[in-house]
């Protein structure tokens, strides 16, 4: 009988011990490898590289709020890469659009801690500073624009089951500001195409503090192609702007002078509150799917930017609706934390490698909505 936890490589199941006696050390075959970028904007940034043994590969930016960046299967890109790149966080321009000069895409982008979605201007006096009376908040936030703490990484073995895994602490601070400290561990398990999020939010400070929190995943060619399409358990969808939504679900060829268009819908979710999303090409018998948790993030945007070489499909679990900030304390939905309170989000991030699992996730999403 086969042990479920026996990492399967090329085909064949290993048990550690036969697995070892056939490399040198287990980077031959998988593993977590930390490097540090050496060019232009770039130069200075840690990453930290993971290899499955399954052909899926991907990068945690270190200096970059621990996120998902290159993200490949077998060769082939899963994640939309800007022309940006991944510059250090020591260039960023913080106020209004300037979260567009470090966007640098890869599979996640992370929004927050404190403000997500478009700018606003809101009041700052819960930090007792009276000179500080409103604060200004750019696209997005500032967190995806701080370097993490690297706290560890490395492969932990379970008897036959390997996990590859990282962990990062990323403070977003200011004096008569926030304390907010993301606690961020990435696990992804030998012989497996997926990836999972753990992330923990937690008031350091001793001041009542807005907070939001996005999870901006960003998929790119060949998922987002001509043909492709969104696989999600939608029950309405609402276009953000004077576009139709007839049709959101389903991706066309770069267009030259494309304006983006975002879609909001309510998803149902699963018997166990998970919400399964997914972009897929099935021409290509390729898709990118995410699974997250509908308590933790009761809202979920669509952003179709299907120009010229801007290229892209994100699918983002929200903490808040598209309307913003302003909206979000107006409906008394804006989530503040008092000193010491945490909140916990998970996201997990895989491949359809096949027409099969593709076929697979779509018979999952249709079961949701039957339910």
């Amino acid at each position: 009988m086969v042990d479920a936890l026996m990492p399967r490589i090329w085909d064949r199941n290993f048990r550690r011990e036969d697995l070892l006696r056939r490399v040198g050390r287990l980077e031959q075959v998988a593993g977590v490898r930390l490097v540090t970028l050496g060019d232009g904007a770039e130069r200075g940034v840690r990453v930290l590289e993971f290899r499955t043994g399954t052909g899926f590969v991907f990068d945690v930016v270190v200096d970059r709020a621990f996120d998902v960046g290159r993200c490949e299967i077998s060769g082939r890109p899963l994640s939309w890469l800007s022309g940006v790149g991944f510059a250090g966080p020591w260039y960023y321009e913080p106020e209004g659009l300037g979260f567009l000069r470090s966007f640098g895409g890869g599979l996640l982008t992370t929004c927050g801690l404190e403000h997500a979605l478009f700018m606003a201007e809101d009041t700052a006096e819960h930090y007792h500073y009276p000179p500080k009376k409103t604060e200004t908040f750019g696209l997005h936030g500032r967190v995806s624009n701080r370097p993490a703490r690297l706290v560890g990484y490395g492969e932990r073995w379970d008897g036959n089951e390997c996990v590859l895994w990282a962990e990062g602490e990323i403070l977003q601070a200011a004096v008569f500001g926030e304390h907010l400290l993301l606690r961020r561990r990435i696990e992804a398990k030998m012989g497996e195409s997926c990836l999972k999020i753990h992330d923990e939010v937690e008031n350091v400070g001793y001041a009542r503090t807005p907070h939001m929190y996005l999870y901006h995943v960003n998929v790119g060619f060949p998922i987002v192609d001509e043909g492709s399409e969104l696989l999600a358990p939608a029950r309405s969808v609402a276009a953000r702007g004077d576009y139709p939504a007839e049709k959101y679900d389903r991706l066309h060829a770069p267009e030259a002078g494309y304006v983006e268009r975002v879609f909001e819908h309510e998803l149902a979710s699963e018997g166990d509150g998970t919400v399964p999303v997914a972009i897929v090409n099935r021409g290509a018998g390729l898709g990118l799917y995410q699974i997250y948790g509908r308590e933790q993030f009761p809202h979920h945007f669509v952003w179709h930017m299907l120009g010229e070489g801007a290229y892209v499909v994100g699918i983002e679990p929200s903490t808040n609706r598209t309307a913003g900030r302003l909206d979000a304390r107006g409906r008394g939905e804006l989530i503040e934390l008092e000193a010491g309170e945490k909140r916990t989000y998970d996201l997990e991030l895989g491949v359809l490698g096949s027409e099969d699992e593709v076929n697979g996730f779509a018979a999952r999403v249709a079961s949701v909505m039957r339910e």
